[in-house]
């Protein structure tokens, strides 16, 4: 168990009682039953946006503190555009 912090304060038994007795007697707080927790589905989100079709890979490239600048201040979504630049210059050059 876990060191409980400074200054925490421990229930006696009989507050701690008192505590779950008034608990029980709340019609909107009452603990499941054994079948309500089997029923019960985890809500965590894995991962995100889907997948798309096409994915990109994830690399490290250093570019020119002037030519990031630019791309940086056209917006949210500038390194989509760096990647359509890079397309483009691609398809005009037919690179190999």
């Amino acid at each position: 168990m876990p060191a409980l912090k400074p200054g925490t304060v421990i229930p006696t038994g009989a507050e701690d009682a008192a505590i779950t007795a008034a608990a029980l007697s709340d019609p909107d707080a009452l603990p499941l039953t054994e079948a309500e927790w089997a029923g019960v589905k985890p809500t965590l989100r894995v991962g995100g946006r889907p997948k798309a079709d096409v994915t990109k890979e994830r690399i490290t490239i250093r570019l020119s503190p002037d030519v990031l600048a630019a791309f940086k201040a056209t917006g949210k979504g500038w390194q989509s555009r760096i990647d359509a630049a890079l397309k483009e210059w691609v398809q005009e050059h037919h690179f190999q």
